[in-house]
């Protein structure tokens, strides 16, 4: 809901707008919008201001916000050596996926750091590219 949330506002171009507008346009629970804008506030990513016009906008350049970041600040760090089926210890001896598993989550995780909201938003038609410079 994060990466959601984030390009949505990344397509505001820096307007404000509610969690009530955000939620029924993504069309997810408000309630749960507003923790998850709470915590990207918190992290800043977020930024909100109060008034007629307030609401949530984002508090850096969609370029300049990684996937990663989102994933990290709502998650927490990516476990590069987690298991898959959240065992705290795997069950069998050695694990069947072996070093499958950490590499795998590194190539996710490099992934996601390569990625913007800009890139997002710019994919999905959410923003529009920007004018050619004339010199």
């Amino acid at each position: 809901m994060a990466l959601h949330a984030g390009v949505y506002m990344a397509a505001r171009r820096g307007d404000s707008c509610t969690a009530g507008a955000m939620a029924r346009d993504l069309q997810v629970s408000e309630a749960h919008l507003v923790k998850v804008l709470q915590r990207l506030t918190h992290a800043g990513f977020v930024r909100t201001s109060r008034g007629p016009r307030g609401g949530y906008a984002l508090g850096r350049l969609p370029a300049a916000i990684k996937l990663s970041e989102l994933y990290e600040a709502i998650e927490g760090p990516l476990d590069p050596v987690g298991c898959l089926l959240k065992h705290k210890a795997c069950q069998g001896t050695p694990c069947i996926l072996g070093d499958h598993l950490r590499r795998i989550n590194r190539e996710v995780m490099d992934y996601l750091t390569a990625i913007s909201l800009d890139d997002v938003a710019r994919a999905v038609n959410w923003m529009p590219e920007p004018s050619p410079v004339s010199v």
